[in-house]
């Protein structure tokens, strides 16, 4: 009786190496596109050194940096998606942690480069929507503009306090000077705001009402353009007047005493 089960092994293992090389390539040629578009994404944040966007994981770290985000929190999402995305029925999971993590880094990338959250629906396209995103983010000709709001979780763990040298330090990630975020946020140590960066004018406490006129008060008269102002008074002692003589007058004709 023939035996069909080693056909199928057969069968199973030829389909193996002649798909094997494919996927090699395709995986390939995805790292070295999203390589290319991690230094274009990097050149415009002015990041130091372009072999910082070539090596696999610490470039989603930096990425992550410039969005806004903890790279150490980057990469423990990361290690649970290759550690834990294995467990079956759960594994799944922790697989999409890596691809939220992702997603809040773009959302603040795009929005420094002018671009709207809707392109991030990119994402939902399984193997390319990423590769799409991110082509679109590094030949866009917006410039770079790190100086927006602060992150929705700028008071949260995910917040990036780190600091790297060569990575320009966001001030959308940190408290500029006269920023008072909530929840006593500090800049790291050794934060420098770019140059001509201005902080936002330091809003009012909240429920906070100005006071209402006084009845009948007259505001102060504004000045006129052009007006001459009055002459100032002199800085030195007054004089004293001279008081009146009380001598009377001399008769006429006769010679005064």
């Amino acid at each position: 009786m023939t035996d069909y089960s080693d056909y199928g092994a057969g069968y199973a293992f030829a389909l193996l190496f002649l798909f094997l090389p494919l996927v090699l390539i395709f995986a390939a040629a995805a790292y070295v596109v999203s390589s290319w578009f991690f230094m274009r994404i990097f050149e415009k944040a002015g990041v130091q050194g372009k072999w910082r966007a070539w090596v696999p994981v610490y470039n989603m770290m930096v990425f992550a940096k410039l969005g806004d985000l903890s790279p150490w929190v980057m990469l423990g999402a990361i290690a649970a998606s290759v550690l834990l995305g294995q467990i079956p029925a759960i594994g799944f999971i922790f697989g999409l942690l890596v691809i939220a993590a992702g997603v809040l880094a773009a959302l603040r990338v795009g929005a420094k480069l002018g671009k709207e959250w809707p392109l991030l629906l990119l994402w939902i396209i399984p193997g390319v929507g990423q590769l799409i995103w991110f082509g679109i983010a590094a030949f866009t000709t917006s410039p770079w503009n790190p100086n927006i709001g602060p992150s929705p979780w700028a008071t949260t763990f995910l917040k990036d306090t780190v600091v790297w040298d060569g990575i320009p330090v966001q001030p959308s990630a940190v408290a500029g000077p006269g920023y008072a975020a909530p929840g006593g946020y500090q800049p790291p140590a050794g934060y420098q705001p770019p140059a001509g960066y201005q902080a936002p004018p330091a809003a009012p406490p909240q429920g906070y009402t100005p006071p209402a006129a006084q009845p009948g008060a007259t505001p102060p008269p504004a000045a006129q353009p052009g007006a001459t102002p009055p002459p100032a008074a002199p800085s030195g002692p007054a004089t004293p007047p001279v008081p009146p003589s009380t001598e009377p007058p001399a008769a006429p004709g006769q010679p005064e005493a």
